[in-house]
């Protein structure tokens, strides 16, 4: 799968709006802005793990396509959905647990980048992975 590797962040475009959209508050916007993620990326046929490393925390995610699982972002926000491959395209569809808006994230690979887009409240924000 094109996904599989590890990805480190090399840049972002709108990232402390969308953060700020989401409610996080000033502080955790700077920091998150500058977080040096890292995801290591494994899929076998429907299941893919994700190895989440930052500044704040290291998360391993495991999920299976098309079923809904839980899940908490690096802020605290708790979330429940599930992601689905629509052509060569991973769509994460999620609901907050706090106040039932929905977030859509996309995960696709763009020449050599896997560039990861989220979308909340009309606010679009966008994450550049390079193979690392």
């Amino acid at each position: 799968m094109a996904f599989n590797g590890t990805w480190k962040i090399d840049r972002s475009e709108n990232y402390e709006k969308f953060m700020e959209v989401m409610g996080v508050n000033m502080m955790k916007r700077k920091l998150g802005a500058h977080d040096n993620l890292k995801m290591t990326i494994q899929q076998d046929g429907n299941k893919i793990t994700v190895k989440e490393s930052s500044n704040f925390r290291t998360i391993d995610i495991e999920f299976t396509l098309g079923v809904n699982f839980e899940y908490s972002l690096a802020d605290g926000t708790e979330l429940t959905g599930s992601w689905n491959m629509e052509g060569n395209k991973l769509v994460g569809t999620f609901t907050r647990k706090d106040n039932g808006k929905a977030l859509t994230a996309y995960r696709e690979i763009v020449g050599d980048e896997l560039v990861q887009t989220y979308v909340y409240e009309g606010v679009e924000a966008k994450r550049f992975f390079k193979r690392g």
